[in-house]
């Protein structure tokens, strides 16, 4: 005798929404993740984001096929009574299982493992010439070398977080901690926990971390009433200070990126020493050890401080290219206040990501970001394949009058610079407030 399906509401499923109690849908069958969100590979927040809602698209679009199996563990036995899908989620789900059976989310070629040599070459050529060459210049380019060593690892860093990029799960993390931790000082831990929740909540001025840059920077006046950041659970303080070095953002904006990467390495260390659960805390610690063992003992080995200074300052501004590259992609894109919501998935990716048009031989340069509307919307598919879909996703686009925004590199650091100009003169307002009255204007008028 076949029994009877249970049914909530999706006004039920709301109320289900915090941390003790945290139920979602996927494709209409409801979820308790209550405990599961502990130790979710993703972090909690993914989770804590999308709480008390149907996040199918998110789980497709962030998990492989095999995660699929494990949800039976955690079915409730209810399911939502007034489930539906948008036109443009089932075409978003079509999509993504022709992928899938495409076999491009499994096709990764060796471009990885060739980068990985790469960057090695590249570790051990500035190592000899710091070490067998006494010319400054020689000094300088490797500093150059460590720079373009770090970006290349970021973009290793990166990859592996979204998909497997070796040849198994062992060898993957072997991957995160040599090209994150090792190599650039970076811990893959803190880079999944911000990455995820960036890309759950792309572009929530609340809730994406990726533009949460106060008190050097605002992309939006609705910093101004000093929002609260649901990542770092605290307030984002717009004062005095703030409104100061925001009204000059547009100007420090590349000074800035040129030494971004000091944040990162704080970062990493806060979450590392924080209280928080982190997966594999001590391989963490240790991979960020062997980084502050090789960098400062290969920097001290320069004959004199102005060239330490130098190999150190050509490094971080090398890197800061990179920096640069993460903010162009979203920085001029659309904003909004409030949590993420896991029923206009396809929509909030698109607006909230821009495209660098670029020729194919550029690929390497850009690391698969170029493509970040295609990205966004298939963080799993390896880089190599992104140019292949993306007439798919600009056609699917165009069908729903969703927006595919694309721009040269030039242009792209254009609508930046216009976007942090603009936030920087409203901040400037603030600091002298148009007159109130007449009279006022009438005796400070001059000329």
């Amino acid at each position: 005798m076949e029994v009877s399906k249970k049914y909530i509401t999706e006004e039920e499923l709301k109320t289900h929404n915090k941390r003790g109690d945290l139920w979602i849908s996927i494709q209409g069958k409801i979820y308790n993740v209550t405990e599961w969100v502990k130790e979710h590979p993703g972090g909690d927040q993914p989770l804590l984001n999308l709480a008390g809602q149907d996040v199918t698209d998110a789980f497709v679009a962030l998990h492989p096929g095999c995660a699929w199996k494990y949800l039976d563990k955690f079915f409730t036995g209810y399911y939502l009574s007034d489930y539906k899908v948008s036109e443009v989620s089932k075409d978003y789900r079509r999509l993504a299982s022709e992928f899938s059976k495409m076999g491009l989310f499994e096709k990764k070629g060796h471009a990885v493992f060739y980068m990985m040599c790469f960057m090695f070459f590249m570790l051990a050529a500035s190592v000899c010439g710091v070490l067998c060459c006494q010319s400054f210049w020689v000094h300088l380019f490797c500093g150059v070398l460590i720079g373009f060593l770090w970006i290349q690892s970021g973009w290793i860093g990166h990859d592996s977080g979204h998909y497997q990029v070796m040849i198994s799960p062992r060898f993957n993390r072997i991957a995160q901690l040599l090209s994150g931790n090792c190599l650039a000082g970076i811990s893959i831990a803190w880079w999944k926990w911000n990455h995820n929740a960036h890309h759950i909540a792309c572009n929530s001025l609340e809730f994406d971390p990726d533009l949460q840059h106060m008190p050097f920077f605002a992309v939006s006046s609705k910093f101004f009433t000093s929002l609260t950041s649901y990542f770092y659970g605290r307030k984002l303080n717009f004062d005095r200070v703030s409104r100061f070095l925001v009204s000059y953002q547009h100007w420090t904006f590349y000074p800035v990126m040129c030494f971004a990467r000091i944040n990162l390495f704080a970062q990493s260390f806060t979450l590392l020493l924080s209280k928080r659960r982190v997966h594999n805390r001590v391989q963490e610690l240790l991979g960020l050890l062997v980084f502050w063992i090789w960098y400062p003992l290969l920097v001290s080995q320069l004959p004199n401080w102005s060239e330490r200074i130098a190999f150190v300052v050509a490094s971080f501004v090398v890197t800061g290219i990179q920096h640069i590259q993460f903010c162009l992609n979203h920085f001029s894109s659309n904003v909004y206040v409030g949590p993420p919501s896991g029923y206009d998935w396809f929509e909030k990716q698109t607006y909230g990501t821009l495209d660098i048009s670029c020729s194919s031989w550029m690929d390497w340069f850009h690391g698969g970001l170029q493509f970040q509307v295609e990205h966004h919307l298939f963080p799993r598919l390896p880089r190599c394949h992104l140019r292949k879909i993306s007439p798919f996703v600009k056609e699917l686009c165009k069908k729903h009058n969703l927006p595919y925004n694309c721009a040269s590199f030039w242009m792209a650091n254009v609508l930046t610079c216009k976007t942090l100009c603009t936030t920087a003169l409203q901040a400037r307002d603030l600091t002298n407030p148009i007159p109130k009255n007449l009279v006022w204007e009438a005796v400070n008028t001059h000329g």
